[in-house]
Formats: C-alpha cells, sequence, structure tokens
C-alpha cells in the first residue's frame, strides 16, 4: 500500500442539489480541500473559462479585471480548507464554468464547477 505524500489533497464540491440563483444576488461558488488542511500558504486561482476571477498567493488577494470589488474568498475559513469563491452581483455574465485551481509547492489540483441560472 502507498504511503500518503504530506501534500496529496483532493478538490471536492461539499454542497449538493442545485440552488435557484437570482439576478443581482450574491453567490458562493463552493470548492474545498480534501482532507480539511490548512490553504493559508497555498496559490489559489479561479478563472471563469479563461479570465481570471481571482488570485490568493502570499496570503494577499487579488481581484482579476472585470471582478474588482466582486469577488472574495472566505479568507478566516482558508485554515480548514474552505478556498469556495464568493461573487456579489450575480449577472448574465456570470453564468458559466469556473475552474478552482490550488497550488502547494510542486502539486496542482483542478475542479471545474459549473454555475447556472
Amino acid at each position: 500500500m502507498a504511503k500518503a505524500n504530506k501534500d496529496d489533497f483532493q478538490l471536492v464540491l461539499q454542497k449538493a442539489g442545485k440552488t435557484r440563483v437570482e439576478w443581482g444576488s450574491d453567490i458562493t461558488v463552493p470548492c474545498h480541500l480534501s482532507p480539511e488542511i490548512s490553504a493559508v500558504d497555498m496559490e489559489i486561482r479561479w478563472f471563469k473559462e479563461t479570465d481570471c476571477v481571482c488570485l490568493y498567493k502570499n496570503r494577499q488577494m487579488f481581484e482579476g479585471r472585470g471582478y474588482k470589488g466582486r469577488v472574495s474568498l472566505f479568507t478566516e475559513e482558508l485554515d480548514r480548507g474552505n478556498v469556495s469563491l464568493q461573487l456579489q452581483d450575480f449577472g448574465r455574465s456570470d453564468v458559466g464554468d469556473y475552474l478552482c485551481q490550488v497550488t502547494r509547492t510542486d502539486r496542482t489540483e483542478e475542479i471545474t464547477i459549473r454555475v447556472g441560472y
């Protein structure tokens, strides 16, 4: 049996089912680390198709062009593996596929989450 590496983790969705989203509302695109380890010192990137929505690196958050003042992470929950994206004022242009990419040392995991209306 292979021994688990301390850098091993996966990205998982913890919420099941669909939630109705209203235009102009705030939404959460769920994504968590499994096992539940701290993401504070990891690099977290969120993309919508090819656009960078936000980047968390060296304990700082940077918003992508077109998302200024509209996106954030649950920074107080990074230590519990919550790397979910918060998106304010949800609009038609926000519908689509979001890619969450998390890097720790030389290991990168990613997952795609569909956000629809």
